[in-house]
C-alpha cells in the first residue's frame, strides 16, 4: 500500500473510522515488527520482550490515543518508535526495580552512531542522555527519535519536522557525537 493511502486511512481513523483502523493494522503491522525487531536486535540475548509483543503493546497503547490526529506515515510511525521506547524504557526500569539494580536492559548503539561492536549501554542511560540533549536542543533529540526509535529515513524525517534534509542530516550528526560523548561518560 503506497504512503499516501495509509495517510488516508490514518487520517479516517483520526476522524473515528474504526473500519480504517481496522484495514490499518494489517498493513502498518509488518512495518511495526520490522521497527520493533530492530530495537530488540540491539538488546540483550535473554530479553523478556519479543517483537511481537512490544508490537502488540504499542498497537494497544497507540489505539487509546483517543485525540491523535495523524498527519502521515511518518507522523504515525514517530508516535509509535516513541511509544516502543518508553515501552522498553518502562521494562528496563521495571528489571531494574526487581533486582535492586541488577541486570540492566543492554541496547547497542553500534549502527546508530558508530560505536565499536563490542560496546553497549543501558536503554535507561540513552533514555537519560536523549531527554538531557532535549533540554539543549530539542530537535535534534527528535532527529534522533525518529531516527534511530522510529526507523524514518532522513527525507520522512525532514517530513515530520518540517525542515530540509540538509537540516536533519546536520542535526544527526551533532546529536550522534554529542550522545557518543555522553554516553561515553558513564
Amino acid at each position: 500500500m503506497s504512503p499516501v493511502d495509509v495517510t488516508a486511512m490514518l487520517r479516517q481513523w483520526s476522524d473515528g473510522d474504526a473500519a480504517a483502523a481496522a484495514q490499518l493494522a494489517p498493513v502498518v503491522y509488518a512495518e511495526l515488527r520490522r521497527v520493533a525487531h530492530r530495537y530488540l536486535r540491539h538488546e540483550r540475548p535473554d530479553h523478556t520482550l519479543r517483537s511481537a509483543e512490544l508490537v502488540h503493546e504499542a498497537y494497544l497503547r497507540l489505539v487509546d490515543l483517543k485525540q491523535a490526529r495523524w498527519q502521515d506515515r511518518a507522523h504515525f510511525f514517530a508516535v509509535s518508535g516513541q511509544i516502543m521506547r518508553r515501552i522498553l524504557v518502562d521494562h528496563a526500569r521495571a528489571r531494574l526495580r526487581e533486582k535492586r539494580g541488577a541486570g540492566a536492559t543492554l541496547v547497542a548503539l553500534n549502527e546508530a552512531i558508530d560505536l565499536p561492536e563490542q560496546r553497549s549501554f543501558e536503554v535507561i542511560a540513552l533514555d537519560d542522555a536523549l531527554e538531557g540533549l532535549a533540554k539543549l536542543d530539542p530537535q535534534q533529540s527528535r532527529v534522533v527519535e525518529l531516527r534511530f526509535f522510529a526507523g524514518l529515513s532522513v527525507e520522512e524525517t525532514a517530513e515530520a519536522l518540517g525542515v530540509s534534509r540538509a537540516t536533519v542530516n546536520r542535526d544527526w550528526v551533532t546529536a550522534r557525537a554529542w550522545l557518543l560523548r555522553e554516553l561515553s561518560r558513564r
